[in-house]
């Protein structure tokens, strides 16, 4: 059984031979453990494909997340230099600007004159001209991760996605060869809320001015319906919905009911519509809000952080979801990053197998992002691991 059924059987809620494996990795794991350049990875679609296969294949994974949209041909061109400082890769713009990528986080851009990035203020938006605020540099930037080059990226509204787009995960695609799993990424329409006004601007205005951010609300819905609707319909077998800063103790759970929940139902069933499975990550406290992640219409739920990151604790969060939706994730990344040894390594992920594999439904993953710094050799245990112990007895053949 290849990895794309294994995946596709358990977000199915179907039995495949073994319990399939498939962490997300943060970016600085992929800048200190491949020899491609940080600066290819990060703004080069061919850079970022390379990558994600190279360390697919490394660990064995069923799955890869393109968590990055493609970049567009040529936009290395527009640097002028690449240098050092310390540690960090340095990149200097012909318009002035500055980008910083250390070895182990993502990268860092400044305005000419290493001013930071400008972000909106809701009080000033004029909420009838909201296509303007793809000029908003910070937007741009976090969203689309790279800097604004009209004459080199485009010039195009925030719902409008140029082909550029697509090119990691074509590229992905081709690669693997339809034996692995390939689910693209999307941002929640709070997600694209926060990164537009600046985490602590947009959660006063959440109690400032709540009208206000409605209508702002509904409006980058309308961006993520769009962005969801088009990954769906590029042939990937699921999209996922990054809604990370949506947990507690970022977000209470009535502020999650009301700010939250109404805008990712609109882009659920929005990708659900393309025929593409739609699963929803959400990093921090959810145990409270598992009913209401449910509600939204999600077919998975991604993390699932224990402590000291989250409150969820995995056989009670089975039982209450009741195989309403599949699951991925609860792995302690903070505990993974921090074991020495084998043996704690797969303690901890027999514990994980042994709660999430009855019944089907479950992918084996770090709860977030596996750590920049976390050894390799701890990832390279995890699908012996699940061959070993996670095996099925009763098989399905199509998901």
């Amino acid at each position: 059984m290849t990895g794309r059924e294994r995946i596709n059987l358990a977000m199915a809620h179907k039995f495949p031979d073994r319990v399939p494996v498939m962490c997300q990795l943060a970016l600085g794991h992929y800048f200190l453990n491949t020899d491609i350049p940080r600066h290819r990875i990060w703004f080069t679609s061919e850079g970022f494909a390379e990558a994600l296969v190279q360390l697919q294949q490394r660990y064995r994974f069923d799955g890869i997340l393109v968590n990055m949209w493609g970049m567009p041909d040529g936009i290395l061109d527009a640097v002028v230099s690449i240098g050092k400082d310390g540690d960090d890769e340095v990149l200097e713009w012909k318009n002035g600007e500055i980008t910083y990528i250390p070895p182990d986080d993502n990268a860092q851009h400044f305005l000419s004159g290493k001013e930071p990035l400008e972000r909106a203020d809701l009080q000033n938006l004029d909420l009838k001209k909201l296509d303007e605020i793809n000029q908003i540099r910070g937007y741009f930037w976090n969203i689309y991760h790279m800097p604004y080059l009209p004459d080199i990226c485009g010039s195009f509204l925030p719902g409008e996605i140029p082909d550029y787009f697509f090119k990691t995960i074509d590229l992905v695609t081709e690669q693997v060869k339809g034996k692995t799993a390939v689910h693209g990424e999307i941002y929640s329409p709070f997600t694209h809320f926060i990164e537009l006004l600046g985490y602590e601007k947009a959660l006063m205005s959440l109690m400032i001015d709540p009208d206000r951010a409605h209508s702002l609300l509904e409006y980058l819905t309308d961006v993520v319906v769009a962005h969801g609707k088009a990954v769906g319909n590029h042939g990937v077998d699921a999209v996922l919905i990054s809604s990370a800063f949506a947990g507690g103790p970022f977000l209470s759970r009535d502020m999650y009911k009301a700010f939250v929940m109404p805008y990712e139902k609109r882009v659920t069933e929005a990708v659900k519509e393309t025929g593409t499975v739609v699963y929803t990550h959400t990093c921090g406290s959810i145990g409270d809000r598992l009913d209401l992640m449910v509600e939204t219409g999600t077919m998975g739920i991604d993390t699932l952080d224990p402590p000291p990151l989250g409150n969820t604790n995995l056989a009670d969060a089975l039982k209450e979801l009741d195989g309403r939706v599949f699951v991925k994730g609860n792995m302690n990344a903070v505990e993974f990053l921090n074991f020495k040894t084998k043996e704690e390594v797969t303690a901890h992920a027999v514990n994980r197998i042994t709660i999430g594999k009855p019944g089907g439904g479950y992918i084996l993953s770090t709860a977030c992002s596996v750590a920049p710094r976390t050894e390799p050799w701890k990832l390279e245990l995890l699908t012996p691991l699940s061959e070993k112990l996670g095996v099925y007895d009763e098989v399905s053949t199509h998901p």
